[in-house]
């Protein structure tokens, strides 16, 4: 496992749709590891490949209640209300925007072995999905924010 160097804003690769992954094997294993490794060194919550430079559909998420890997993840379904919160971004250091999001979601995925996967996500853990699947989208939060602000570069993350 190893930390990784996190693309910064404007990196072409932040702006591009990631590559469906095909291949559940030994390579996206150290992928999502060195990713983890990279987001908790960070302190951020969430992690997507292009934000390491790999054009892959990929994510990783820790919003407290441990680690969440998903490959091609998908929102299959959203209820209720949306709602505007600050978010920063680990590749955008020292601006966060406030960003209209669904409160819940139901995500489809895979795990690293290929297996498919649902998730139920809602509050911290739903708005961060929503964010790091803009990533795979090549959306970064400055295109959605309704308003967006200088802040401290060391109190922020995803």
């Amino acid at each position: 496992m190893a930390i990784r160097t996190i693309v910064k804003h404007p990196d072409p690769i932040l702006r591009e749709k990631a590559m469906v992954v095909t291949k559940f094997n030994s390579n996206l294993h150290k992928l999502l590891d060195d990713m983890a490794d990279t987001m908790y060194d960070a302190d951020g919550v969430g992690l997507a490949a292009p934000q390491v430079g790999i054009s892959k559909r990929v994510i990783v998420m820790d919003c407290g209640d441990g680690l969440i890997e998903m490959i091609n993840p998908e929102i299959v379904e959203h209820e209720g209300e949306q709602y505007d919160y600050p978010e920063g971004c680990l590749s955008i250091p020292g601006l966060q925007g406030d960003v209209r999001r669904h409160k819940w979601i139901k995500l489809r995925g895979h795990d690293r072995n290929g297996n498919v996967i649902e998730l139920e996500a809602d509050d911290l853990l739903s708005r961060c999905a929503q964010h790091e699947i803009d990533h795979l989208n090549g959306v970064l939060f400055i295109d959605v924010a309704d308003k967006v602000y200088k802040v401290n570069p060391n109190q922020e993350g995803e």
